[in-house]
C-alpha cells in the first residue's frame, strides 16, 4: 500500500479542563503523532507545543456566537482529512462527549465510513467544581449529581430540560455554560418550586490560574455575576454542596494564586520554573526572550574531544546549556563518557551540577556562591598555574572567568558552543495576553534575558498591572538596573527555587501592604 493510500483515522479527544496537568496520557500520546490537528477554543495552548513540528494545525473554535466554523463545516473537515490519509486529533475541551459535539462529530464520521476513537478527558463539570473547594457529591447532602447544558433557553415552550423535574432534585446541579442566560435559568427554577435560598456558585476558566468564583443564591446569583461582569467560561454548580467552598477551597489559598508573573527564560528552559511557580497557583505566561541556536566546533576542537584528557586537566560549565550541546559533541567522538578520562570538572551551580549529574558525572569544584566571579575565585593558585582548561560556552559568555584564569598563568580554551537569538515566536499567545492584561511579576534568571526583554519592547495596555522584576542573582539585578528596571526582589542564591521563595515572600509583603 503506497503512503498516499493508507487510511486515515480520526481521534477524538478530549484535553481536559484546563489545566494542563489533568490532560491524560493518551492525549499527548496523540498529539505526538497526529498529523493534522483540528482545537477548540478551550484547549490549552500548551499543549499544541506537544505536536511534531510539521503537523497541520487549524483552529475551529466557538466562542459565544463566534464560531470560527460551524459543526457541519468542522464535520466535513475531519472527513476530507481522514480520507487523504491522515491521523487526525481533533482535541476537544473537557470530554468529547459531555456537552462537547463529540456524538455528533463521531456519527458523521462513522456514516463516512471513516475509523476513529475515542479519547475521554476531565469534564470541567467536575473539575472545576473541585478545584473551587466543591464536591459535586457528598454522603451527607448530595446523592445524586446532574449535569444540564446552559445553553438551552429555559423560557421555550417546548424545551428538551424537565424544568420541573430539575427543580424537585435534591442533588447537585451542574451547568455548563449559559452565564449569559443565568437569569432565566435560575428564574425557571424558582418559578418550578426550586428554593431561592439554593446555594450558586459559578467557575471561570476552572482548573487554570486564570479561575475566578463568585457565589450567591438562587435569588441573587444573577444580579451579582451581572454587578461583576463575570463572563464565560464558567460552569454554574447549584445546590448544598457549595456550602463546602469555605472549608475545601484549596486551590484559590495558594500562595502565588491571583498573581499572574512573565517568566522570560528560553522556552526550552522554561518549564522548570513555569512548574514550580504553577504548583504555587500562578498564572504563569512563557514569554520567551532568547533561543538557544547550536554552533558547530571548529575542526581542531572536535579533533581534541576523541583524546579529550591529553589536552585538559579541567573542563569547566557556567551553564546547562553549555554541559547539553557540549556532551552532544562529545558522544559523536565518544561511545563513553569513560573518555573524559582522568579530567575534572567545576560547574558554576546547581543547576550546572544536576545537569552533570544526569550523565552520572560529579562535580569537583563547585562555588558557595552561583556566580563565574566566584568560580574562577574558588580555584587556588597552586592548582591554576599551568593547568590547562576547556570552557565551553555561549558566544555572549562573560569573559571575567577565562581572564581570571589566564592572569594566574592558566591556558585557557574558550570553546563557543551555541549562539542566543531574540525569540519572535508566540506560540501560546503570551505576548498578546501580556499587552492585554499585564501581569504582576516578571523573573530574569540571566542578563541575556533582561537586555532581550528590553528589546521586545513589549508593554500592557493602559490601567493593566505592570509587572515589578524579580532577578536571580547580583549580575542580573545589575543588568536591570542599568536598563531601568525597578527591582522587586533579587534571589538570596542563584538557583530557581530562591527565586520562587523570593517571589512568594514578595507577593506575601505586597498583599499585606495592601491591607
Amino acid at each position: 500500500m503506497s503512503p498516499k493510500e493508507k487510511p486515515g483515522r480520526v481521534y477524538l479527544v478530549g484535553a481536559g479542563p484546563g489545566a494542563l496537568g489533568l490532560a491524560t496520557l493518551r492525549s499527548r500520546e496523540l498529539i505526538e503523532r497526529a498529523e493534522v490537528l483540528v482545537y477548540d477554543y478551550l484547549c490549552n495552548a500548551e499543549m499544541l507545543q506537544w505536536a511534531q513540528a510539521g503537523a497541520e494545525r487549524i483552529y475551529a473554535g466557538k466562542s459565544g456566537t463566534c464560531h470560527t466554523l460551524t459543526q457541519e463545516e468542522i464535520n466535513r473537515l475531519l472527513i476530507e482529512k481522514a480520507e487523504a490519509g491522515k491521523l487526525v486529533v481533533r482535541l476537544k475541551g473537557g470530554d468529547p462527549y459531555v456537552f462537547g459535539r463529540g456524538g455528533e462529530e463521531a456519527l458523521a464520521l462513522a456514516e463516512a465510513g471513516v475509523p476513529f476513537e475515542v479519547v475521554p478527558g476531565v469534564t470541567s463539570a467536575i473539575a472545576a467544581p473541585a478545584y473551587a473547594g466543591i464536591p459535586v457529591t457528598h454522603r451527607d447532602r448530595a446523592s445524586t449529581v446532574t449535569f444540564v447544558t446552559g445553553h438551552e433557553d429555559p423560557t421555550k415552550s417546548d424545551s428538551a430540560i424537565d424544568w420541573g423535574h430539575l427543580a424537585g432534585l435534591r442533588g447537585t446541579k451542574v451547568f455548563l455554560m449559559g452565564v449569559e442566560r443565568l437569569g432565566e435559568i435560575t428564574a425557571r427554577l424558582m418559578a418550578e418550586g426550586a428554593d431561592p435560598e439554593t446555594p450558586v456558585a459559578l467557575v471561570r476558566w476552572g482548573t487554570t490560574a486564570r479561575q475566578e468564583s463568585i457565589g450567591g443564591t438562587l435569588a441573587t446569583v444573577a444580579a451579582e455575576v451581572a454587578r461583576r461582569g463575570f463572563a464565560a467560561p464558567a460552569v454554574t454548580v447549584v445546590g448544598e454542596v457549595v456550602k463546602l467552598r469555605e472549608e475545601l477551597n484549596w486551590y484559590e489559598k495558594l500562595p502565588l494564586f491571583g498573581q499572574r508573573v512573565v517568566v522570560t527564560r528560553t522556552r526550552r528552559q522554561a518549564s522548570a520554573l513555569t512548574e514550580k511557580l504553577t504548583r504555587l497557583g500562578a498564572d504563569v505566561l512563557e514569554i520567551s526572550t532568547i533561543r538557544i541556536v547550536p554552533v558547530a566546533l571548529a575542526e581542531g576542537e572536535r579533533r581534541k574531544l576523541a583524546s579529550f584528557s591529553t589536552h585538559f586537566d579541567w573542563v569547566i560549565f557556567t551553564s546547562p546549556n553549555a554541559v547539553e550541546l557540549f556532551f552532544a559533541e562529545f558522544f559523536r567522538e565518544n561511545r563513553d563518557v569513560r573518555g573524559l578520562g582522568d579530567v575534572k570538572i567545576a560547574a558554576v551551580g546547581p543547576a550546572t551540577a544536576k545537569k552533570l549529574g544526569e550523565l552520572h558525572l560529579r562535580v569537583d569544584l563547585q562555588p558557595e556562591v552561583y556566580t563565574s566571579e566566584r568560580l574562577a575565585e574558588s580555584f587556588s593558585e597552586k592548582v591554576v598555574r599551568g593547568a590547562r582548561f576547556c570552557l565551553p560556552h555561549g558566544r555572549l559568555a562573560d569573559p571575567l572567568l577565562a581572564n581570571h584564569l589566564r592572569e594566574r598563568e592558566g591556558t585557557v580554551e574558550e570553546w563557543t558552543l551555541y549562539d542566543t537569538q531574540p525569540e519572535e515566536n508566540d506560540p501560546t499567545g503570551a505576548r498578546r495576553r501580556y499587552r492585554q492584561e499585564g501581569a504582576h511579576w516578571i523573573t530574569f534568571t540571566s542578563s541575556s534575558t533582561a537586555e532581550n526583554w528590553a528589546a521586545l519592547g513589549l508593554s500592557p495596555r493602559p490601567g493593566a498591572p505592570v509587572p515589578r522584576a524579580i532577578s536571580m542573582g547580583p549580575v542580573t539585578s545589575a543588568t536591570l538596573g542599568k536598563l531601568g528596571y525597578e527591582l522587586g526582589g533579587e534571589s538570596a542564591v542563584a538557583t530557581l527555587d530562591s527565586l520562587v521563595e523570593t517571589l512568594v515572600k514578595m507577593t506575601i509583603e505586597s498583599k499585606y501592604a495592601d491591607k
